[in-house]
């Protein structure tokens, strides 16, 4: 997907500013996604190669984006090789999980 249509409206990052963020969450999967899953239809498991300063990274991300886009929740579970990251939605926003999932499962062999 090259277009930003499955961005909801209900996200408050200025249009302007959202190709950015994109390109810093498609720069870490394309660095450190070693596996993506879904256990539920509202939630998306993504594990990432850890590393100096990954963890952080990754937090970071999750707090600004959390901060435009209220209806995901990350958890962001540390560990010594990967980190865990879990995305939920509500059943309203299931189609922008979908549409998540599917962009980052483009991006390429892992």
């Amino acid at each position: 997907m090259s277009d930003l249509e499955w961005v909801p409206q209900s996200c408050t990052l200025p249009t302007e500013d959202r190709p950015l963020r994109v390109a810093e969450w498609e720069s870490l999967f394309d660095a450190r996604l070693t596996s993506l899953s879904r256990p539920g239809p509202l939630w998306l498991r993504l594990d990432l190669a850890g590393g100096p300063g990954v963890e952080e990274r990754v937090r970071d991300l999750a707090e600004r984006e959390d901060g435009c886009c209220s209806f995901f929740s990350f958890t962001v579970t540390p560990g010594e090789d990967l980190i865990g990251l879990d995305i939920t939605v509500d059943r309203q926003h299931a189609v922008v999980l979908d549409a998540l999932t599917a962009r980052i499962a483009a991006g390429g062999p892992r």
